[in-house]
């Protein structure tokens, strides 16, 4: 991340770590309909992710304020895996990201905030509020300042 400091989710670039093309469209439409015009890009798994996070993908990028919203059960690096991975990079360590999925098993809890996600959130209950799922970044943003 860079010296700069984000003081507004308008600066935020948001990367969407999503395989399932449903899903992705419905955190499309929740963010359009809540006037969220941030620039969005989407990784299908977590190697992809950590490509465009670290500059390395051919086309898709992220600026150096980003908010990751992440599945755990993909294809080719899962979400846990992705974590530890970017946990590991001295150079992303300090990603921001909250994990966003159908899995409400324990252990997926567990090891997710052992990585430090900044939550942890299941898909059903955003489907039932997801204005609350936008509110929440708004708010996080307009609270918080990150390096």
């Amino acid at each position: 991340m860079s010296n700069a400091t984000v003081s507004s989710l308008d600066e935020v670039h948001i990367l969407l770590v999503e395989d399932n093309e449903i899903d992705v469209m419905a955190f499309e439409r929740g963010l359009k309909k809540n006037s969220i015009a941030n620039p969005m890009t989407v990784a299908e798994n977590g190697m992809e992710a950590l490509q465009v996070l670290r500059g390395e993908h051919p086309t898709k990028s992220v600026g150096s304020h980003r908010m990751v919203f992440l599945d755990l059960n993909m294809p080719i690096m899962n979400g846990v895996e992705f974590l530890e991975e970017v946990r590991r990079d001295p150079e992303l360590s300090s990603t921001l990201v909250f994990v966003l999925t159908t899995s409400d098993h324990e252990m997926d809890l567990v090891a997710a905030y052992k990585k430090n996600v900044a939550g942890y959130i299941l898909k059903s209950r955003v489907g039932e509020a997801c204005k609350n799922l936008h509110d929440l970044m708004r708010t996080y943003w307009q609270i918080v300042v990150i390096p």
